[in-house]
């Protein structure tokens, strides 16, 4: 029974040594493994900070295009508003100039017409006879409606026809 004990005590020592062995190499390889794992924590750690500096970059250079676009757009507002303003100027003094001009052709008109009625009606009646229609009619129509008569009667009878009914289309206007 002695070498039964003996030889279960031996075989539990080689089970403990086995056991022992096997528990070193669980713990070589957990500390390489450790290691391994400390190594990749360390790389993911730097890019993380690389990564958290770009996006401070970035947020960076955001800011300024903002800033840039904000200052851009302010300019591009006051042009447009000086521009706007010219418009404005530019209508008014057309709208001006329209109603100069529009006095002026009146004076020229009035001046024309006053010449016309201190002609004699045989002259009148003659220049305007050679005239187009429409520059007669304007002429006819600034003049005083008895003067008007002594020209037309003095004008070749068809020309005069001709004349009134224009002159009837511009009085019905």
């Amino acid at each position: 029974m002695r070498y039964l004990f003996l030889a279960l005590l031996i075989t539990m020592n080689l089970f403990a040594l086995e056991k022992n062995d096997k528990l070193f190499e669980c713990t070589k390889i957990f500390e390489d493994r450790k290691s391994e794992l400390l190594l990749e924590l360390e790389r993911i750690d730097e890019q993380k900070q690389a990564l958290d500096a770009l996006k401070v970059a970035t947020e960076d250079l955001l800011k300024k295009k903002e800033h840039d676009l904000n200052v851009k757009e302010v300019e591009i507002n006051a042009k447009y508003d000086d521009v706007n303003k010219k418009e404005i100027n530019t209508k008014a003094m057309l709208e001006e100039n329209k109603k100069t001009l529009e006095e002026i052709k009146n004076i020229k008109m009035d001046n024309i017409a006053q010449t016309y009625a201190k002609m004699k009606p045989d002259a009148a009646a003659s220049v305007l006879s050679d005239m187009d229609e429409s520059t007669s009619v304007k002429i006819l129509t600034s003049l005083k409606p008895n003067v008007v008569g002594k020209i037309l009667t003095k004008m070749d009878p068809k020309k005069a026809s001709e004349l009134t009914v224009l002159l009837t289309k511009v009085k019905g206007e």
